[in-house]
């Protein structure tokens, strides 16, 4: 009998254990999307006026990634950035602009 509570204890602590590092793995993971965004939307100020990033909720391996799009500065129309956002250092890269009308999915001939 006394084993029984032993191992009924012990198994509700693991599951309690296993369902707190699974919710912190949620917020963790959403505060890193947080980051990547406002890293991303930071970066691109200097050329769109009010940046609007998507981030990869996970991104891969090593970078958080996003796009981030907005009317250019000075300009009208609308420009896209992929932005790299490096998990070790915590630095971002924006890619080289990209017409937004040239990212249209055009159907195969």
């Amino acid at each position: 009998m006394q084993r029984n509570k032993i191992r009924f204890c012990a198994v509700a602590i693991a599951m309690a254990a296993a369902a707190a590092a699974h919710a912190s793995s949620g917020d963790a993971w959403q505060q890193f999307a947080t980051e990547v965004e406002g890293k991303c939307k930071q970066a691109a100020r200097a050329s769109i006026e009010f940046p609007h990033a998507v981030v990869d909720p996970f991104g891969s391996e090593h970078y958080g990634i996003a796009l981030v799009t907005g009317k250019p500065k000075g300009a009208n129309g609308f420009v896209s950035y992929f932005c790299v956002y490096d998990k070790q250092t915590k630095e971002v890269e924006l890619g080289s602009e990209l017409e937004t009308s040239d990212m249209r999915i055009l159907p195969e001939e």
